[in-house]
């Protein structure tokens, strides 16, 4: 049964290792019961609902919003459409921020388009001493970032605003902002169809918001304080020429080698 859905994905372009998530999913088990054998025949409409997903799978239907969730920083996010499912990218993002803050004592920090939550309670999850807010302009995934937050039992703070609402005195901003150009959205894969499109682009150059964030993530911030961004590689460089408020101190290589992180410093004095 696993290798005949398998197949399937595989003919339709998709990693025939989903499969296995997919009949877990069917089935109502962790995937590793499915990998270790079952102890019981599988009921005819399980293999129905694992095939109706296969199908949707091919359809373009991201994997995690079939799922319900994502693994993200050793943390189970809770996904749903129309909010930004997290990549495996962004956890060098949550690995940088918690570099940057490692010697300073409760911090504070805030997670701009927070989406689900995952950035945030990824670093209150390592920090407990640190206070964590997160702002995003859709109502739904600040609904969601709480849900998140409740059923993982961290305390963070989500808010519905734009940038940093006023905020102040800051140790660290954080964001995974919108980054893509707007031309990018005749190329794009199907699965993008299933997120916000606000969350995704920004301007034609895909810089928009990023520009905007450097004004106001500097009047939130300490002297001293960090604002840490994930960015499309090609625009790594153009941005960190526009941050004169700032000290660029590291542009840093994601683990597939593209620039990826951009760490801007604000004046200590």
């Amino acid at each position: 049964m696993l290798k005949d859905l398998a197949a399937k994905l595989e003919a339709g372009g998709k990693p025939g290792l989903e499969a296995r998530w997919l009949l877990a999913k069917a089935l109502g088990v962790d995937a590793g019961q499915v990998m270790s054998g079952l102890s019981e025949a599988v009921p005819g409409e399980v293999l129905r609902t694992a095939n109706e997903l296969v199908e949707k799978r091919l359809q373009g239907v991201p994997l995690q919003l079939l799922l319900g969730d994502s693994a993200f920083f050793g943390l189970r996010i809770r996904v749903k459409e129309g909010v930004l499912i997290p990549r495996p990218e962004t956890e060098g993002l949550v690995e940088l921020a918690l570099e940057k803050i490692q010697e300073t004592r409760g911090p504070r920090v805030l997670d701009v388009g927070c989406g689900t939550g995952a950035v945030a309670l990824a670093i209150k999850s390592k920090r407990p001493d640190a206070w964590v807010a997160a702002s995003d302009v859709d109502a739904g995934a600040v609904a969601l970032t709480q849900d998140n937050a409740g059923r993982l039992g961290l305390e963070v703070y989500p808010f519905r605003a734009a940038f940093t609402a006023g905020l102040a005195e800051l140790d660290l901003v954080v964001s995974n902002p919108p980054y893509l150009p707007e031309s990018y959205r005749e190329i794009a894969p199907p699965e993008l169809r299933y997120e916000n499109p606000a969350a995704l682009y920004s301007g034609k150059d895909g810089l928009d918001m990023p520009r905007e964030l450097l004004r106001h993530a500097h009047q939130a911030l300490k002297p001293g304080g960090w604002l840490l961004l994930e960015l499309a590689p090609e625009n790594i460089a153009k941005l960190a020429s526009v941050a004169e408020q700032f000290t660029v101190t590291e542009m840093r290589r994601d683990l597939a080698g593209r620039l990826r992180y951009l760490a801007l410093q604000k004046s200590k004095v």
